[in-house]
């Protein structure tokens, strides 16, 4: 199913309001004149609100993509979608998309 790329101008937030920001920036395929992303770089966490141990298992402070496009790669890695999914660290819950460019599209 197609989904929108994502770029580095997007809004990612960890599960406890986080902002998500891609460390490695993918400048060969640019969207809206801003960097694509794909899943091989990690992203860091600041500001995540889950409390340390004994708490609980936070704060978020990296999250790794595990699903991206299938059909669409840059240097041989696929771009992140709208619709891909990825887990923090040490928390193990998902980053959530909330704004993204909506004119390109990728499978």
């Amino acid at each position: 199913m197609p989904g929108f790329i994502v770029h580095v101008g997007a809004t990612v937030l960890c599960s406890h309001a986080g902002q998500a920001q891609p460390t490695v920036p993918n400048t060969r395929v640019t969207v809206g004149g801003q960097p694509t992303v794909t899943i091989a770089g990690p992203y860091a966490v600041a500001g995540c609100t889950l409390p340390p141990p004994p708490g609980a298992n936070g704060p978020c402070v990296t999250a790794q993509w595990v699903t991206g496009a299938t059909r669409v790669t840059s240097n041989g890695q696929p771009l992140v979608l709208l619709d891909s999914q990825a887990l923090c660290a040490p928390s193990g819950t998902p980053l959530m998309i909330t704004v993204t460019q909506t004119r390109a599209t990728a499978t």
